[in-house]
């Protein structure tokens, strides 16, 4: 299944793609795309509706963030060997953590707005997933049970603000709209293998990123489970995967997004955003 949150901004519907491309509306199942609406027993229960005879959504509606309301926004770093070489950095022997603050999601098509004071704003093309069944000291062998669905995600980035900068990387991960997600929340079932998906990023139709999530240090599978050891998981938290090389940081020399520059990016399956960046009080 392909869900989705479409609507004005703060006021989004639950949805559903059917076969033919088309939103139906989920409102009569579910509330929303959220918490415990991702639950194994109520995404079965979404399965089995007969799509034709929910409600059809008309034109061409704004999408919203595909989770809403996430409790935990978490966030890995250097989880490709060939960005952690773009990066300086070493490719890390266990996964590192960290937090975005969970009302930076937006829709996959919102702008993306430039803080305050933004000198190196940057993009991460990314997989992230949400968590459907709570997840607390889990195994590998069990993990993807907990898994309710996958997603797009640009992992927005002011560089100045997370490395320049004392402190943690959080504050450079977190302004307003740093976190698209979206354009929908595929479930698993509908996606096959999550470790051999092709990525891919432009800014202004020029390529920046091209990747495939194979070639992640630590999958999926280990990332819920590695996770889980630290913090208990609830269903509708979110955690995005780490960005395959081609970020603005890593090149000679840096180019950085500006006002006016259009991002577009996308994974196989999980469709694709495309957002425009816009200064601060625009």
């Amino acid at each position: 299944m392909k869900l989705v949150r479409y609507g004005e901004a703060g006021r989004e519907r639950p949805g559903l793609i059917d076969a033919n491309g088309a939103i139906r509306d989920l409102s009569a199942l579910v509330q929303d795309v959220s918490g415990e609406s991702l639950s194994p027993a109520t995404l079965a229960r979404i399965r089995a509706a007969d799509p034709n005879a929910l409600p059809l959504v008309s034109g061409n509606p704004r999408l919203g963030p595909c989770v809403a309301r996430p409790g935990n926004f978490i966030a890995i770093g250097l989880n490709y060997a060939d960005h952690a070489a773009e990066a300086g950095m070493q490719v890390p022997a266990e996964p590192i953590l960290f937090s975005k603050a969970p009302n930076c999601c937006v829709g996959p098509n919102d702008d993306i707005v430039m803080p305050k004071g933004s000198t190196k704003l940057d993009w991460e093309l990314e997989l992230a997933f949400v968590i459907g069944t709570r997840a607390s000291y889990v195994s590998e062998a069990n993990a993807l049970d907990h898994v309710a669905g996958y997603f797009v995600c640009n992992d927005v980035s002011e560089r100045a603000w997370q490395i320049e900068r004392l402190g943690q990387w959080v504050k450079g991960k977190s302004a307003p709209t740093f976190g698209p997600i979206g354009p929908w929340l595929v479930t698993p079932d509908e996606l096959g293998d999550v470790q051999n998906l092709d990525m891919w990023l432009d800014v202004n139709g020029q390529r920046q990123q091209t990747g495939n999530t194979r070639t992640m240090v630590f999958g999926v599978r280990q990332l819920v489970s590695y996770v889980s050891q630290f913090m208990t998981l609830d269903p509708g938290d979110i955690i995005t995967t780490g960005t395959p090389p081609g970020v603005a940081m890593g090149r000679t020399p840096p180019n950085y997004l500006k006002a006016g520059d259009v991002v577009s990016l996308g994974i196989q399956g999980l469709g694709e955003q495309r957002a425009k960046v816009i200064p601060y009080g625009a």
